[in-house]
Parts: C-alpha cells; sequence; structure tokens
C-alpha cells in the first residue's frame, strides 16, 4: 500500500472512530483542521454617467442699484439672479455650464441673456448667478411679468424652467405724513428718546437713503437748526459729515433750540430704523441745552427726488403735512 493509500487508511479511521464515540457528524467535522468562512463582499460600480439637466434654487428680478428686490420701472435698468445647481441624478455631476434667461417679455428681443456665475447678494440673499445690467422697454406698462431660464449641464442635459416674475411698478412714491413723539421728559423740548417718523406712500429702498443700508437699526445724527421761520430738522450720517436725503423739516416753532443742536454725534447715538413704508428715528445725546417749545404747530416736510422706491423711481418733493391737530413737538 502506497503513503497516499495509508494515509486515507488512517483518516478514515480516525474519522470513524470520533463519530462512534459520541461526536456524530459535527464532532466529526471538528475534528478537521478549523476553517474560516468570509462573507462575499459586493460593492456596486459609481454611476459615472450624467442624465440629469441642473435645476434652479431660487431667482429674482431686482433693479441694478438696490436693496429691496422684486421691482423694477419702465425704462429702468434691472438684473436677473438666480442660484442653479448641477445634483447629478445619483451619478457623478458634470457641473452647470450655461445658464440663459428669456426676459423678452420685459426686453424686447432678449430670449437668451447669459446669467454669469459669481457671488452676488441683494435682498440679504446670496446668489451665485447674474446677468449683466439690462434695460426695461420704455413703455413697459405696470404689472406683473413673467420670465423664464434654461440651464444645461457638461454632459448637455438640459433644462427649461417657466413661470417666474418681476413686478413692474412706474408709481412715483411720495411723503405721507410725518410725526414726532416724546420720549424724554419733557414735552416739546427735543431731547434724548424722541422720535420723529417719515412716512410714505410705499417702501423706499433703504440704498436710496444710506449706501450699504438694509433697513435695521444704524447708527445717525440729528440736527436741529435755530431759524426764523421755524426750527429746521435734518438727519445725517453717523460720521456727521454729510446730511441723508430725508429732507429738512420745518418745525414751524422757534423755541426748540436757542443754537443750532447735534443729536448723536457724541454720547448716546441717534438710531434710523425702517419698517414697512416708514422711517423712524429715535434721538440720541443733544450736543448741549435744549429749549422747550410752547405754541403748537403743523410741521412741513418736503422729501427729496434721491428717495427711490423698490422699483427706482424717484420720490415726489411735495411738501407733506403733520397730519391730526397742530401740537408741539417731541
Amino acid at each position: 500500500m502506497g503513503h497516499r493509500r495509508r494515509f486515507l487508511a488512517v483518516l478514515l479511521a480516525v474519522s470513524l472512530a470520533d463519530f462512534l464515540v459520541g461526536g456524530g457528524v459535527r464532532s466529526s467535522l471538528a475534528g478537521f483542521t478549523e476553517q474560516e468562512t468570509t462573507a462575499a463582499t459586493f460593492t456596486t460600480a459609481a454611476c459615472f454617467v450624467d442624465t440629469v439637466a441642473p435645476s434652479v434654487g431660487s431667482t429674482v428680478g431686482a433693479k441694478t442699484v438696490q436693496y429691496l428686490p422684486g421691482y423694477i420701472r419702465q425704462g429702468g435698468t434691472y438684473f436677473v439672479f438666480a442660484n442653479v445647481s448641477d445634483a447629478g441624478g445619483g451619478c457623478t455631476p458634470s457641473g452647470v455650464a450655461t445658464v440663459r434667461t428669456n426676459v423678452s417679455s420685459i426686453t424686447t428681443g432678449q430670449t437668451t441673456v447669459t446669467v454669469a456665475p459669481g457671488s452676488f447678494s441683494v435682498g440679504g440673499a446670496a446668489y451665485g448667478y447674474r446677468t449683466a445690467s439690462m434695460t426695461a422697454n420704455t413703455t413697459l406698462a405696470a404689472g406683473t411679468y413673467s420670465y423664464s431660464i434654461t440651464s444645461t449641464d457638461a454632459a448637455t442635459n438640459s433644462r427649461l424652467e417657466t413661470g417666474y416674475t418681476v413686478i413692474v411698478d412706474n408709481t412715483r412714491p411720495a411723503g405721507a405724513d410725518i410725526q414726532t413723539a416724546n420720549g424724554g421728559s419733557t414735552v416739546g423740548k427735543p431731547e434724548i428718546g424722541d422720535t420723529v417718523t417719515y412716512a410714505f406712500t410705499e417702501p423706499i429702498d433703504p440704498q436710496s437713503v444710506l449706501a450699504g443700508w438694509t433697513g435695521a437699526a444704524t447708527s445717525v445724527v440729528a440736527r436741529i437748526i435755530q431759524g426764523t421761520g421755524g426750527d429746521q430738522l435734518s438727519i445725517r450720517n453717523a460720521s456727521n459729515t454729510a446730511a441723508l436725503p430725508l429732507g429738512t423739516a420745518n418745525l414751524v416753532g422757534t423755541g426748540y433750540v436757542t443754537a443750532n443742536r447735534d443729536f448723536g454725534a457724541t454720547g448716546t447715538p441717534s438710531t434710523m430704523t425702517q419698517s414697512g413704508t416708514s422711517i423712524s428715528i429715535t434721538f440720541g445725546t443733544a450736543s448741549g441745552a435744549t429749549g422747550t417749545q410752547a405754541s403748537a404747530g403743523t410741521v412741513s416736510w418736503p422729501p427729496p427726488t434721491t428717495l427711490t422706491d423698490r422699483a427706482g423711481n424717484a420720490c415726489q418733493t411735495a411738501a407733506t403735512l403733520e397730519s391730526g391737530v397742530a401740537d408741539v413737538e417731541f
């Protein structure tokens, strides 16, 4: 008997003995060298073919110099902003290649305007794409106008998205009212805590009041100039180097100050905030002694054309009179 046959005979004998002792089949298997079983692992190959077109996440139209978006005027210049992304539909995205907008309802012939990538902000929101400046038709009637955006990725997948709108407003804003309120200790005496509120017929774009302003509370300086025909109130920037375009209000009475006074240039600053159609100023620390006005009057305030609404229409300059019965201010 050869070596191989002897080996097999011995192995068979050992296995049979192990089985008879009581280990059974399971025990006999245990007599063999320990085996390890490793579960098979399968992986799915990555999807490299992008078959899904990009999509627009958000978009807005706005005049070219703005904070408040969504409005333009006839003959005015404007931008279209957008956020566009290419998800790839579960595959590796090929990336946004081109973005175009059709604004032919607003500007004749502009059917494939490039919306270029970049970093932009309007109305407190960030956008990754924007057109160059465009000019709305000069005869564009007031109303809501639609535009569309077509985006294409590097794999040539393309998507047309419609139904985006912008409002055309051709009405010039105007002053609606001006009111003062006492926030100090003495009625008729301008002092820290007193307020003046300028009301308009529609919201004024805060950028037209102060560059970079969003309407949130910001420091300013209120100035009352002593005048023979009535003390004059104006609002100045925080550094007190220039007047803001809020116009000069005639307080009518001449007893509010005995000399020119600034409020908020030192100490507690004056603050300016916007809410809806109104802009309010709260007085800060006075630069010197102030008087107390005894007789009632009605404030007169002519807004300047420098102010614009959300669409860019210049404010009307007709004098606005304080509503209500004549009274002392502050």
